[in-house]
């Protein structure tokens, strides 16, 4: 589609020139008069072309966008990713809750490299996974490289109709090594959050006490890629649905994991869904490098737990370091 053309509001306003030229009769032996300069209106300039946030380039583009929607000229890579719908979608639905909602402090966002693959592991928790989805926002919008993590998700997540495809679109794949080492080899920034339901899915007494980090596969991962290790401290996710209860036997009827029991939820129906609104922090920790390891490291089950048990550490210490500073849990 060719470029969309600007056409300024104002070309056909007549514009009155500051000093024009008057008539004025000359008076003998008096000096002349000097000529008042008459008030110029103000004009609106001209919107420029290609200039940003107007609302003609705006509907122009979401034009476009809808037109390669319909006849399919986006692309999508070999996990089903769609950059497209994410950045100008997705990114666009999920920003409000961060912003202005949850209205998420991050801090450390430099330690995240700006090129080249990296691992980014952080605790997971809040019922329903959107510390994930958080995450996601806090890398694309604040490293100055709007680099896009691509999150490592449960099989659960690709069995659920709509959340299937979403997931898929927004870039998460199958939490399985040899999708996480393909694209940590391309360059790609992989988040993975070890606790998976254990962490997620635990009762609000167990609340910033992470749980076992399974057997350290994400380190091997990281290992066999050679690249770095990033992890990650959320606070804020723990309070959105306080798990006071777990319905083990309707869980198991309905196939889940869980089935969460909070003070809103199930006794105020979907209203009962709506998550507090907390306020968070994620905080990005120091790089942990593993490009210095000879290849075959990653076979070393010692290695692999002494790795695990170092970016856990980190991680906790950093939680405890927020929940000191933070000075409520909504504000």
């Amino acid at each position: 589609m060719a470029d969309a053309k600007v056409i300024p509001f104002d070309e056909d306003r007549p514009r009155r020139r500051a000093g024009a030229a008057r008539k004025v009769r000359a008076v003998p032996d008096r000096p002349e008069p000097v000529d008042p300069v008459e008030p110029v209106e103000p004009v609106e300039p001209a919107p420029e072309r290609g200039g940003g946030g107007g609302w003609d380039r705006r509907i122009a583009g979401g034009l476009a966008f809808l037109r390669r929607r319909i006849t399919g000229e986006y692309e999508i890579d070999e996990f089903g990713y769609d950059k497209e719908l994410t950045d100008q979608v997705l990114m666009s639905l999920m920003r409000p809750l961060f912003e202005k909602y949850f209205r998420v402090e991050v801090r450390g966002v430099e330690n995240i490299p700006k090129e080249g693959g990296a691992l980014i592991v952080a605790n997971h928790s809040g019922t329903l996974p959107l510390d994930g989805l958080m995450l996601q926002v806090a890398v694309h919008d604040h490293h100055p490289a709007q680099r896009h993590l691509r999150l490592l998700a449960a099989d659960l997540v690709f069995m659920l109709p709509v959340v299937n495809e979403l997931a898929r679109k927004a870039g998460h794949t199958l939490a399985c090594a040899e999708d996480a080492q393909r694209l940590l080899e391309a360059g790609e920034l992989v988040g993975v959050m070890p606790e998976g339901f254990k962490g997620i899915g635990k009762p609000f007494g167990d609340r910033y006490k992470l749980q076992r980090f399974g057997r350290g596969g994400f380190v091997s991962t990281a290992l066999r890629a050679g690249t770095p290790i990033v992890p990650c401290s959320i606070v804020g996710a723990e309070e959105i649905y306080p798990m006071i209860g777990n319905a083990k036997t309707l869980a198991r009827l309905l196939g889940l994991p869980y089935f969460p029991v909070t003070p809103t939820f199930p006794w105020l129906g979907p209203l009962g869904a709506v998550p507090l609104p907390t306020k968070w922090t994620i905080q990005f920790g120091e790089p942990i490098p593993t490009d210095g390891y000879a290849p075959e490291a990653a076979e070393d089950p010692m290695l692999m737990f002494n790795l695990t048990d170092q970016v856990r550490e980190q991680i906790q210490h950093a939680l405890y370091k927020l929940l000191v500073q933070r000075r409520s849990v909504f504000f």
